[in-house]
């Protein structure tokens, strides 16, 4: 499980197709204290590590099936990709944005953004199937960051991205028509479920 608070924005050093697909991250993460099968989210996706490396900088490996390919937006990684991070919550560790599987549900396409003071309102398009789990000032993760929605119209919605997130994270280089994994709020999906249970 994940926080949606990013803690270091990785690079992607090699991708190597080889049955599913392998990368290499680049981290400023302590490698040495990354256990191999330890979990880390990259882009919100959960990826498990197979192996580390200090040399020439730190860095670890992931295996991606072809499942994760084809419902994320991995397929656009390229060498030098800047990626989202963050090692998986620990018991008693703050959570400071919401429950995140890092299971992503789908991509959402940036469609619009205006600067409103020093923040960016980002406007996404949603896939049809998804829209109706993502609400008014409900929560989403989208390429692995909590973030709050500020307003829902049919696919499409919106939220604002203040500069210190900006700062620390990958969204002070996202432009209209990027994709980004999108994962609905779990609370959402559990009280969907149980609406269509109940309409049996």
């Amino acid at each position: 499980m994940f926080t949606g608070i990013i803690t270091d924005v990785g690079r992607v050093e090699a991708l190597e197709k080889r049955g599913d697909l392998k990368a290499r991250i680049g981290t400023a993460y302590d490698v040495a204290g990354i256990e191999i099968g330890a979990s880390i989210a990259c882009n919100g996706v959960c990826l498990t590590v197979t192996a580390t490396g200090a040399e020439p900088s730190g860095w670890f490996e992931v295996d991606i099936s072809a499942e994760s390919v084809a419902k994320t937006n991995i397929g656009a990684w390229q060498v030098g990709t800047p990626l989202n991070l963050e090692r998986a919550l620990k018991v008693g560790d703050e959570l400071g944005g919401h429950i995140v599987s890092g299971h992503v549900d789908g991509v959402a396409e940036v469609i619009r953004m205006e600067d409103e003071g020093d923040s960016t309102r980002i406007t996404f398009r949603a896939p049809d199937h998804l829209a109706g789990f993502i609400a008014p000032k409900g929560s989403v993760a989208l390429n692995g960051t909590s973030l709050t929605v500020n307003d829902v119209d049919g696919t499409e919605f919106g939220i604002n991205v203040i500069p210190h997130t900006k700062e620390v994270t990958t969204w002070g280089t996202i432009a209209v028509g990027d994709s980004v994994n999108l994962e609905i709020d779990t609370l959402a999906r559990y009280v969907a479920r149980l609406q269509e249970w109940a309409g049996k």
